[in-house]
């Protein structure tokens, strides 16, 4: 396959996705846009579920997150917390009611059956091979990867559990499986980088 032709599948599937996702939002009066800092929000973890990460994962202006998010709020889907050690800081979190709705928005099913009905293709080769053209993608516009914590250079494994190596602080399984902000895959790591240290990665 060329990269033209690749590109035209890419941009045909990311179509049909989105097409199905603005339908949703407009059944919930939900903009795309909020629909989307829902579902990153949704996945992400302590570190990273900050207005400034929500700005950086869809690459939007702080404007329009920033009313993006006070639509979500204001429809009770996400609620608003001073960090415990930072109180300038502010975390977003879902509810119940949030974490419900983009369940339902994510058309995992569809995307099933396209999987199942494929004769050349294996789901979790395709998984492995997208991600690695992301990977590729984010490495060579130098953007963040915001990939899983159990595959970040950082997680680390000690006699008493999980632990961040950036931020020394304890994982859960649960953390293990959000996305980070922070996050960075060791392949793709330059060794210059790797002394660096920060006291909390959502400073």
């Amino acid at each position: 396959m060329s990269a033209r032709e690749l590109y035209d599948a890419l941009e045909r599937i990311s179509n049909l996705i989105r097409g199905e996702l603005r339908a949703f939002g407009v059944r919930h009066g939900l903009q795309p846009v909020q629909l989307d800092a829902l579902a990153y929000l949704a996945q992400c973890n302590r570190y990273s579920d900050t207005p400034q990460a929500v700005t950086e994962f869809l690459g939007l202006t702080k404007g329009t997150v920033s009313q993006s998010l006070k639509a979500l709020e204001a429809k009770g889907l996400v609620r608003k917390l001073a960090d415990k050690q930072d109180k300038r800081m502010v975390h977003i979190k879902p509810t119940a009611k949030g974490n419900k709705l983009i369940e339902h928005a994510i058309p995992g099913q569809r995307l099933a059956r396209g999987l199942n009905s494929s004769e050349h293709v294996i789901g979790s080769d395709l998984a492995v091979a997208l991600r690695s053209l992301l990977l590729g993608m984010q490495h060579a516009n130098g953007l963040k990867s915001f990939g899983p914590c159990h595959s970040c250079r950082f997680n680390r494994t000690t006699r008493d559990g999980l632990l961040c190596g950036l931020t020394n602080e304890p994982l859960s399984k649960d953390d293990t499986k959000r996305i980070c902000r922070e996050h960075q895959y060791a392949e793709t790591v330059e060794p210059a980088t790797a002394t660096g240290s920060r006291r909390r990665a959502g400073a």
